[in-house]
């Protein structure tokens, strides 16, 4: 019985030593400022997918030239993706449509881009999506920038 209650208090802790753990992260990468939450979906086929699959919920952290992307449900304090100002090709914006919208935040648009030949899409609030497409546009002189 003791050795029960023993186990059970140490999985306790455990679990709440983990959200600590993500709540600190998640200040930790928030605290710079300039961040954002954004779910990514990497490597997208040409015509839209609407299922929901391949997305990421994660924080975008705007770092000089490029935005640092975090995944949420993670405990690595390096970002998983970072995309450089000047490969990113803005194709096109849509709403989520289909079993997206349960995929994605409530209020989120989806920005299709290439990066480096490879496309993929950023899901944000349209306020965030303001911010990004004035960040996109603000390069220094010199750097090419393709915004549809």
């Amino acid at each position: 019985m003791v050795l029960a209650l023993t186990v059970c208090g140490i999985v306790v802790a455990l679990g709440v030593l983990g959200l600590f753990v993500f709540g600190l992260r998640r200040r930790l990468i928030q605290r710079s400022g300039g961040t954002f939450d954004c779910s990514l979906r990497w490597d997208v086929p040409e015509k839209p997918d609407t299922s929901g699959k391949g997305w990421s919920y994660g924080v975008a952290r705007y770092n000089g030239d490029r935005i640092e992307w975090y995944r949420v449900f993670s405990y690595a304090y390096r970002p998983r993706r970072t995309l450089e100002r000047g490969s990113i090709e803005v194709a096109g914006r849509r709403l989520p449509e289909g079993e997206e919208e349960l995929a994605l935040l409530s209020d989120a648009v989806v920005l299709v881009c290439l990066h480096r030949g490879t496309r993929l899409e950023l899901a944000m609030s349209e306020d965030a999506l303001t911010g990004f497409l004035a960040w996109l546009e603000a390069a220094p002189p010199g750097q090419r920038v393709n915004v549809a």
